[in-house]
């Protein structure tokens, strides 16, 4: 099996490549999955955009309610872990909100396990915990879910190699094919330097803006402690999203 060595190695040996944008190749080596899921085949125009919305899922006002925003609160029980609250603005290059979107989270419980059947991670399940949750930004771009601090899992990619925490976010725009997917890393982590996805982002400045900074004033008292994090849709400070 692959050593961290040699995955440091290849990253070393790639850089500067990739697409003009800044993004990874699309059979980024050092992300060793990325070799056998990346489209081969020339892509397919879509004749008709609206059609292919139709048959698309669709959501509205009603559908989204407070609690699927507080993953804490989804059971009966209380999950297990350090309870975060997580808060920030969907924002375009301009900084002008970006109001009434979609916006999805999903992580691995406190353990670094996911509650699906191909993680058999020997990490306890959380039966309280499903990691999931979703809400509209308001009228400023904001965004809020209270959850659990994720866990580090191991990921097999290469001998030892373990994901930094993070939660996964998508944004929807307007129509189903605009959505976005990126992840959110919290700071001081000593995996970033081992991670190949998180250095698969070449530019230090749009690494960092992946990663999430604490905010005393969103900490709750007795509650849970605060992170910001903004989502900036584009422009030359937006957020690094997974192509």
């Amino acid at each position: 099996m692959l050593t961290q060595a040699d995955i440091d190695r290849e990253i070393a040996e790639w850089r500067g490549g990739g697409t003009a944008d800044g993004h990874p190749p699309r059979d980024y080596a050092p992300y060793r999955s990325s070799l056998l899921r990346h489209p081969k085949q020339p892509l397919v125009a879509v004749k008709d955009p609206d059609a292919a919305e139709l048959h698309g899922p669709v959501f509205g006002v009603t559908d989204v309610t407070a609690l699927d925003a507080d993953l804490t609160r989804q059971h009966h029980g209380e999950p297990l872990g350090e309870r975060i609250t997580v808060e920030g603005r969907v924002t375009d290059r301009q900084g002008r909100p970006v109001r009434g979107q979609l916006v999805e989270v999903w992580q691995a419980n406190a353990s670094g396990r996911y509650p699906h059947q191909r993680d058999d991670h020997p990490a306890p399940h959380d039966p309280n915990f499903s990691g999931v949750g979703r809400c509209l930004t308001g009228e400023d771009g904001s965004y809020k879910f209270t959850t659990i601090k994720p866990g580090a899992y191991p990921w097999r990619n290469h001998r030892n190699a373990w994901r930094p925490a993070h939660i996964h976010f998508s944004v929807f725009g307007t129509a189903f094919a605009q959505r976005l997917v990126t992840q959110m890393y919290f700071p001081g982590d000593p995996l970033f330097a081992f991670d190949p996805v998180l250095r698969s982002v070449t530019d230090e400045r749009a690494r960092q803006r992946l990663v999430a900074a604490y905010d005393h004033e969103l900490s709750v008292p007795e509650w849970s402690l605060g992170y910001r994090w903004d989502i900036v849709l584009d422009g030359p400070a937006a957020t690094w999203t997974e192509s």
